[in-house]
């Protein structure tokens, strides 16, 4: 039997989830939490397999809670289901540890076998967080590249890059037009957007 524990500030998703879950011979609920804290606090008391977690929650969000259970509770495999599927979303919690990034969209039969994938230890993604992975995976910037661009988004100069990181202002410029040719954009501001946009920053 598989134990699941759903966290999400909202008292109608829990219930949605919950039917979900019922008639489900390999699948049981054990609890239901309202934050991130209360999470932590219903998994050392439950010792669920998996946790499906809401990423925007008041006292603790997703991912302070996913990576306080990565310390305390290894075990226990987490899977995010949230509204939010940017880049600024996706990385950051499943560098925090989770298992699996679903959407609230996701068909049912999609989400009862992403909770028994993960009991498994099999990571399940939604096509577009597999594709911001992908995308990380795949930088084609070099570290100095990165380096500028960070800079950039951060609104400073060539000259204050140049600064910074102790190199000429040509090289500056060097740079950033690989960046651009790169990431297929023609100006420093759409070169910021795109490296977010595929969580290079």
């Amino acid at each position: 039997m598989i134990r699941v524990l759903l966290v999400d500030d909202h008292p109608i998703v829990r219930d949605g989830l919950r039917g979900a879950f019922t008639g489900e011979p390999d699948l049981v609920v054990v609890g239901e939490a309202a934050s991130g804290v209360e999470a932590l606090a219903l998994v050392a008391r439950h010792r669920p397999d998996v946790v499906l977690m809401d990423l925007r929650m008041p006292e603790l969000d997703g991912v302070g809670a996913i990576k306080r259970l990565a310390v305390e509770h290894p075990a226990v495999r987490v899977v995010v289901l949230t509204t939010f599927d940017t880049s600024a979303d996706v990385l950051p919690a499943i560098e925090a540890g989770a298992l699996g990034y679903l959407l609230k969209d996701a068909p049912v039969p999609d989400l009862l076998a992403a909770v028994r994938a993960a009991a498994r230890g099999e990571p399940v993604l939604s096509p577009r967080a597999a594709g911001f992975l992908l995308d990380r995976l795949r930088s084609p910037l070099t570290t100095r590249e990165l380096e500028v661009l960070r800079l950039v988004a951060a609104g400073a100069t060539n000259r204050a890059a140049a600064s910074r990181l102790v190199i000429s202002e040509a090289s500056v410029k060097t740079h950033l037009r690989q960046a651009y040719a790169k990431l297929g954009v023609s100006d420093r501001a759409a070169a910021v957007a795109e490296a977010l946009r595929r969580g290079l920053l």
